[in-house]
């Protein structure tokens, strides 16, 4: 199968894009993309255009028209802005773009970008790894990389995109308070190879310094601290209600309720008072960036 390299004006196999496939145990994910595919063949159909002749126009092999309409593979954002144009839907295929994109990403993922999406605050306390949405791509793609049992390339590469997508809670406005603290050993741990290493600091240190951002290090030489039994997350929306979890606490479930949420705010509060301060913190990983 076949896609054009549109930089190279040449064809490409389906093997370069790993990602694009569909997770058979997502019912909500395959129910879309068969949705997508049917509506792009009665689309094609009604335009009096056979596969073949789409997939030329298109630029892409027919055997992934075939598989894309049969709802097996899932449509890049181009393919369906390419597929508008040529079958004159008038926008209609183009706007499945959005639900289209959520399908790459597992449902865990999905459900807690659309938390993360709706909140005004969100505190995050992580020990043993930098929080995805500080993440660089080629951090998270090693972080990933060395799990067992080992992904495949394909849901590999479909986990670094869904983490990399929760990043549009930057983008929003109004921007909502985001609070992290890390650990000084997460950043100590050699993930990746110097250049990676660069990068991630290079990341912490533009989000650190971000108006609605505080990032803090928890220091080596600290006492113990109420975090130390896991990750704590605490999310805070508009209406005035929260959610929070922690893997130290109430079996790593979310947590709802007022009395249960006001502990996990304390061990977060305490969390951020024995670490170091916003500026220092950022001096600190400024002085690991220099040592790369």
């Amino acid at each position: 199968m076949v896609a054009v390299d549109s930089d190279a004006g040449q064809l490409r196999s389906e093997t370069d894009e790993p990602g694009w496939e569909v997770d058979p145990d997502d019912e909500w994910g395959v129910a879309v993309i068969e949705t997508v595919g049917r509506q792009l063949k009665l689309r094609r159909e009604a335009a009096g255009m056979r596969a073949p002749d789409f997939a030329k126009a298109a630029g892409y092999g027919e055997d992934l028209v075939y598989k894309i309409e049969g709802g097996k593979r899932i449509p890049r954002p181009e393919y369906l802005d390419k597929a508008d144009e040529l079958l004159g839907a008038g926008g209609l295929l183009a706007a499945m773009k959005e639900d289209v994109a959520k399908v790459r990403y597992p449902k865990k993922v999905r459900e807690l970008a659309q938390l993360e999406a709706k909140a005004v605050e969100i505190g995050l306390y992580v020990c043993s790894s930098i929080p995805g949405l500080l993440q660089t791509p080629e951090h998270a793609r090693a972080l990933l990389a060395c799990w067992q049992p080992a992904y495949s390339a394909e849901d590999l590469e479909r986990r670094v995109a869904a983490r990399m997508a929760r990043r549009a809670v930057y983008d929003r406005c109004p921007a909502p308070a985001l609070g992290f603290v890390l650990e000084e050993a997460t950043l100590r741990r050699r993930v990746g190879g110097t250049m990676v290493r660069r990068q991630q600091f290079e990341r912490l240190l533009a989000v650190g310094q971000l108006g609605n951002v505080t990032l803090q290090v928890m220091p080596m030489d600290s006492g113990p601290h109420s975090g130390m039994g896991g990750r704590i997350e605490v999310l805070k929306f508009v209406d005035g209600t929260a959610v929070g979890r922690s893997d130290g606490a109430f079996n790593g479930r979310p947590i709802h309720e007022p009395r249960l949420l006001r502990i996990l705010e304390l061990r977060y509060g305490t969390v951020r008072a024995q670490a170091l301060p916003p500026g220092e913190s950022l001096a600190f990983i400024e002085q690991l960036l220099g040592e790369e």
